[in-house]
């Protein structure tokens, strides 16, 4: 099994690290992730200039390749031959923050792993909920080898084409994460305001501020499986359809377009 491993945070973040040293023990491993951040940049296809890849060393020294384009850019790349091993899974993560909700319209880790659904490729994308001391220096093993257990399960089973896994990890020591739930979306509660503010020269310029996002931790979704202390795997499928509505909409009098 040959993974190609990327994430939105940039080459060096040490989430993507511990995620390539973990899933080094059971596959092939190359790495393919941006040069810079590119959190919450959502599904990016870049069209209007080249992309350029540059190998690098990680902080363990093992080679990586990194790119100027985004992380739906990455995997492409990956998937389309800039590798020299063909591709059988992808992995995005690790990312420093929970991607719950509506948030997987957003995140860059999610839409990496939805870029290879988009071409039939298992994808997991992994997101880990932020420490109680924000100043703490992150611990990413313990999610790295819940993402090696997810990642494992798919190799033995396989999941329905066109749809990748989204995994959040519960900021905990092994020994009290209480396991693995399948889950659906939860409520994402965004607390965003913005902020208006003015240059030197008297120009105004806005930030989109306000407190961190919360959830409705509701049994049975991601949220509240993370907040009960469980690694939630949510399958997303790229079919966006309302099927509720299509009755609903077919009932409207479109025979009586243009008039």
């Amino acid at each position: 099994m040959h993974i190609l491993v990327t994430n939105d945070d940039g080459i060096f973040f040490p989430g993507l690290l511990a995620l390539a040293r973990e899933l080094r023990t059971i596959a092939r491993v190359s790495v393919l992730a941006p040069d810079r951040n590119w959190s919450a940049s959502g599904h990016v296809k870049t069209l209007d200039r080249p992309l350029r890849l540059r190998e690098v060393r990680l902080a363990d020294g093992s080679p990586a390749w990194s790119s100027d384009g985004a992380p739906s850019d990455c995997v492409a790349m990956g998937l389309m031959g800039a590798l020299p091993e063909t591709v059988q899974m992808v992995v995005s993560g690790i990312n420093p923050n929970l991607n719950i909700g509506h948030d997987v319209t957003y995140s860059g880790t999610v839409t990496a792993a939805m870029e290879a659904a988009i071409s039939a490729i298992p994808a997991v994308a992994v997101s880990v909920d932020e420490p109680a001391d924000p100043a703490a220096e992150m611990d990413f093993g313990p999610a790295a080898r819940a993402a090696c257990k997810v990642v494992k399960a798919v190799i033995d089973h396989a999941v329905p084409e066109n749809t990748l896994l989204n995994v959040n990890v519960p900021y905990l020591p092994d020994e009290q994460i209480r396991g693995f739930q399948v889950t659906r979306q939860g409520l994402r509660i965004y607390r965003d305001e913005l902020v208006r503010r003015e240059d030197p020269r008297g120009r105004p310029y806005y930030w989109i501020g306000g407190e961190a996002p919360t959830g409705v931790p509701e049994d049975g979704t991601d949220y509240g499986a993370v907040m009960a202390g469980f690694v939630s795997i949510t399958p997303l499928k790229l079919d966006l359809t309302s099927y509720s509505a299509i009755d609903s909409l077919r009932s409207w009098a479109w025979e009586s377009w243009p008039s």
